[in-house]
């Protein structure tokens, strides 16, 4: 059976956001303040892609953008106007989706055509990589004791401590890698396999926290 495609506006971003994942955006491109002006108004996900060549902002006589054909849907769940040029928003994560084919618009608009991919199995955490659970959930202690609003946290509740596919995306967004790093972790299908590939990245990074 062929996949159902679906077009969707898109956002090329210098970074990337994985399921259930948190992204507070400034939106002051004309070409944005009108996708996201309608995607508030009517409810509807828009589709944020990472960058791999290019800016994600337009400049004059840029000729390059090239993004990623993996990205994840983006719900709009705050959204402050501070002036009609200028959006402050806070996006969740959804659907992981793959991009068959994509156009450019006049209005300098990104769309494409995309396949919404599977949500990850549950898949418990493996006593061997206890300690990405450990370091994470440390962190989120450190949040709460500091006082820092839940919607200012880099995820969302509830938070999924004991579940392979959710530590391995909130290391993806939170270890400082680049975008074909990310992307290889957000293309990976089996979230098992994601969370090892993380674990060995938090390993080289030598990420330790200790909020004692």
């Amino acid at each position: 059976m062929p996949a159902t495609l679906i077009t969707i506006p898109l956002f090329p971003l210098g970074s990337m956001l994985f399921p259930q994942g948190v992204i507070h955006l400034n939106i002051f491109e004309l070409r944005y303040i009108t996708m996201i002006r309608e995607c508030h108004k009517n409810g509807t996900e828009f589709g944020l892609v990472g960058i791999e060549e290019g800016s994600e902002v337009s400049k004059p006589g840029m000729q390059t953008l090239n993004f990623f054909e993996i990205g994840t849907l983006a719900r709009i769940v705050d959204f402050v106007e501070i002036e009609p040029s200028l959006f402050q928003i806070r996006c969740e994560g959804g659907s992981r989706f793959k991009i068959h084919s994509s156009a450019l618009q006049k209005n300098g608009l990104w769309v494409g055509e995309i396949e919404t991919l599977a949500g990850d199995s549950h898949i418990e955490v493996p006593d061997e990589l206890d300690e990405s659970v450990n370091i994470l959930g440390k962190l989120i202690k450190h949040f709460q004791k500091s006082g820092i609003p839940p919607e200012q946290f880099p995820f969302s509740q509830p938070y999924r401590l004991n579940d392979c596919g959710w530590v391995a995306n909130r290391w993806a967004e939170l270890l400082p890698i680049n975008n074909l790093q990310k992307k290889l972790l957000l293309e990976q299908t089996n979230p098992r396999i994601r969370l090892d590939l993380a674990f060995e990245l938090l390993q080289q990074k030598q990420i330790q926290f200790d909020d004692e």
